[in-house]
């Protein structure tokens, strides 16, 4: 069945105000509360002195409604007494400020008393409810990174000089990658090693690399850590934390195996219409972090935030449209945060399932009509089941952290770049996967490679086995330009001279060479003509059909899109998709405008043999399939007519059909009780 509910926080409440809760949860068909988030200080008011009795009470009620919990350990936000005995928990900024109490997520990562107490919380946690018959999972602390991602205390810069011992092995071998005898930067022992403070200029960038890793790495013992002790007193029991998309301070592909179902939190803003692609390529990210199996949405808002400049209202309707975008890409439940909106505090504006207005208003009877609507879908094929994919994108944070540094050729919006071709493949109804870097690709009939900038050898090479055995391949500019110790790669870049990538591409890169800030366009002539923005590269082709070449700026007359055919013999494999020698090694020098991408992925995707639900491209809409239900949804606050897989359907402001292998409406676009919701009737 799908979950539906949200972050339940009793300790903000009388005890008298519980009953009600659980009243109105079982009203609004709620059938999950995550508790505990931020109750540390309520737990273990003094060190050593618990008190759980008010939990007790709150597990039995809920326990005794029917509704299943997601446990916290609650080790997001540490009490003030650990402020106070341990300032030397606290975070210290790269400006040397030292963040003090009264925020939250105010610890260290390397703090040792930070992980000696939080440790000693999360056991006397898993010791107490471990069994509990509540208990549906764990859930590890709370949006790592999400406000500090690292610090720059001595207890870190030690930690950090350990695991580039661990790392590198010697002193030689890291100044080696990170490139010393640029500008005398060479060490003679590991401990003359400092974390990358403010400097007179640039800073090293592999240093700045590898402490972007050591912070994904800080954080993510910090949750091996408290996992290990809730497996060990709470077996069997499922463990997850809270991801937030694609977001930039953590490898989500290195946290993705320690978890064991995939929860995201997410917040799109009302007013920006761009938000509902975006946000579908989110969830994507998180059902293909999780190897196809469905997820959990963990946190969103049912109206408003708090914490934007204005802080916009979804209109009636929005809500549920975000809400069953999640479960069409893959989601096994809806929650929010949180259930009862806050009296006091930061986020006291933040929207919640039960308004200050309480349960007769139009946010709560939307939420009761989404549970109620969810708890019909349960009892089909849905929940459970997996979202199929023919095309994979590949996303790497090594290249979106690479890119995000100084002294590189431009500011390059990795995000943005791949969002690009992500909405250029939603425009046509594909669903597409994430893949990282060096993964296998035999499932899909396309990869697209945006600005893969950072690769190793091997990663590269697996792209263009890829392409031989007959997948269809397309490279975006700024990719194989570094290896993983960001060494630039000699002879053309694309992995370096004569490498497999540029072989099967059938061309090198002289030159990179960004558009400036006056000529932000370029003009692109030949059978794939149009506009395209950022980038130019100097291409030198040596065994590649040109289809489009540059007819200004300084690259003006170099390739500007390519494909070559590959040359794959029959019974070529190398774990590559596709049939041998059908495939083909398309490289595209810049970023084509919406138009001229819609028309080189329609050559691409008939290339690939791969359908596209929406025949012309759609702009303001999505589709997908699941457990046997395609699912057609309306971006927009207006009715509008969609044709899709070459059906006809109407759908009303923010609509959701739900329609068979058959064509056949099987759940209704906009049931009464979210029609009288929106009326607020």
């Amino acid at each position: 069945m799908f979950s539906f509910g949200g972050d339940y926080n009793p300790e903000q409440w009388a005890p008298e105000v519980w009953d009600d809760d659980v009243r109105l949860m079982r009203g609004a068909h709620v059938t999950t509360a995550t508790v505990g988030v931020f109750s540390w200080a309520k737990l273990e008011p003094e060190p050593g002195r618990f008190e759980f009795g008010w939990l007790d009470a709150v597990l039995d009620k809920l326990h005794g409604a029917g509704i299943r919990v997601i446990l916290a350990t609650a080790t997001a936000s540490p009490p003030a007494w650990l402020a106070k005995q341990h300032p030397e928990s606290l975070p210290i900024a790269a400006d040397g400020t030292r963040l003090g109490f009264g925020s939250r997520q105010q610890y260290s990562p390397s703090s040792a008393a930070y992980r000696e107490h939080a440790q000693r919380l999360v056991r006397e946690l898993a010791a107490r409810y471990g069994a509990h018959p509540a208990l549906q999972a764990w859930h590890i602390n709370n949006e790592y990174g999400c406000h500090v991602a690292e610090s720059f205390d001595d207890e870190s810069v030690a930690a950090f000089r350990t695991w580039l011992a661990d790392r590198y092995g010697t002193i030689d071998e890291l100044n080696r990658a990170w490139g010393t005898a640029f500008w005398s930067q060479s060490y003679g022992s590991f401990d003359e090693i400092d974390a990358p403070r403010a400097a007179p200029t640039y800073l090293n960038p592999t240093q700045l690399l590898d402490w972007r890793r050591f912070g994904n790495h800080a954080l993510l013992e910090l949750f091996r850590m408290e996992k290990a002790i809730v497996t060990e007193l709470s077996p069997g029991v499922p463990v997850t934390t809270n991801f937030m998309g694609f977001f930039p301070m953590l490898d989500y592909w290195t946290w993705a195996a320690e978890l064991d179902f995939i929860s995201d939190d997410t917040y799109p803003d009302p007013e920006d219409p761009d938000a509902p692609s975006q946000f579908a390529a989110e969830r994507d990210l998180m059902r293909s972090l999780g190897s196809g199996r469905p997820w959990l949405l963990m946190e969103q808002s049912p109206s408003a935030v708090n914490w934007r400049e204005r802080n916009v209202v979804k209109p009636a309707g929005l809500n549920r449209m975000y809400s069953m975008q999640c479960v069409a890409r893959g989601a096994d439940g809806i929650l929010y945060f949180q259930w009862r909106q806050a009296a006091a505090g930061a986020e006291k504006f933040h929207a919640a399932m039960l308004p200050h207005a309480g349960p007769d208003t139009r946010v709560h009877r939307e939420v009761q009509a989404l549970g109620a609507e969810l708890a019909e879908l349960s009892t089909g094929a849905l929940p459970g089941s997996r979202v199929p994919a023919e095309v994979a994108i590949v996303w790497d944070w090594e290249s979106l952290w690479a890119l995000g540094q100084s002294a590189v050729p431009a500011a390059t919006d990795y995000h943005g770049v791949m969002l690009a071709w992500y909405r250029a493949l939603l425009r046509r109804g594909v669903v597409v996967d994430f893949v990282r870097p060096g993964a296998p690709l035999d499932a899909y009939g396309l990869v697209v490679v945006p600005a893969l900038q950072v690769a190793a050898p091997d990663e590269l090479d697996a792209l263009a086995a890829y392409a031989e055995a007959g997948g269809q391949l397309v490279v975006g500019y700024q990719t194989g330009v570094l290896d993983r110790d960001l060494h630039a790669y000699l002879g053309g870049y694309l992995g370096g001279e004569n490498s497999a990538l540029q072989r099967s591409l059938g061309l090198r890169i002289d030159e990179l060479a960004p558009l400036g800030q006056r000529a932000t366009t370029t003009t692109l002539v030949g059978e794939l003509a149009g506009t395209a923005t950022q980038w130019q590269d100097f291409t030198r082709v040596d065994d590649a059909e040109v289809l489009a070449r540059f007819d200004d700026g300084a690259a003006a007359g170099a390739a500007a899109i390519t494909r070559r055919a590959s040359r794959g013999a029959e019974g070529t494999s190398d774990g590559a998709g596709g049939a041998p020698g059908r495939g083909a090694a398309w490289y595209v020098a810049t970023l084509p405008e919406p138009e001229l991408l819609d028309e080189l992925l329609d050559r691409l995707l008939i290339d690939a043999e791969i359908d596209t639900p929406f025949a012309e491209p759609t702009t303001g809409a999505e589709t997908t399939e699941r457990g046997g239900v395609r699912f057609v949804i309306n971006h927009l606050n207006t009715s509008r007519e969609l044709t899709v897989a070459g059906q006809t359907i109407e759908l009303p402001p923010f609509g959701v059909a739900m329609l068979s292998a058959g064509g056949d409406v099987v759940h209704d676009s906009a049931p009464d009780s979210a029609a009288a919701a929106a009326a607020g009737a």
